[in-house]
């Protein structure tokens, strides 16, 4: 953004606004690999042999927020 007391000129207001939304969209495209990631984690995690909970305790979450990671991933086809 522009700091002085110029008017943004239409032209300016709408490559700024590209600029936010490819920027949104990296970052949307960011937190579904991570979020892939956690999931592989957990799950490896699960397979050998640590629960749920104790899975949680690490994370400071509940129990059922690392059931609710696990099967978010269950439901959808890996790309």
């Amino acid at each position: 953004m522009r700091k002085t007391n110029e008017p943004q000129t239409q032209a300016d207001l709408i490559d700024q606004l590209k600029r936010v939304r490819a920027a949104a969209l990296e970052h949307a495209r960011v937190v579904r690999e991570l979020a892939r990631e956690r999931r592989r984690l957990i799950e490896a995690l699960l397979g050998d042999g640590l629960s749920q909970s104790d899975i949680a305790r690490e994370l400071g979450v509940t129990r059922q927020a690392i059931q609710k990671m696990v099967e978010a991933g269950a439901d959808k086809p890996k790309r």
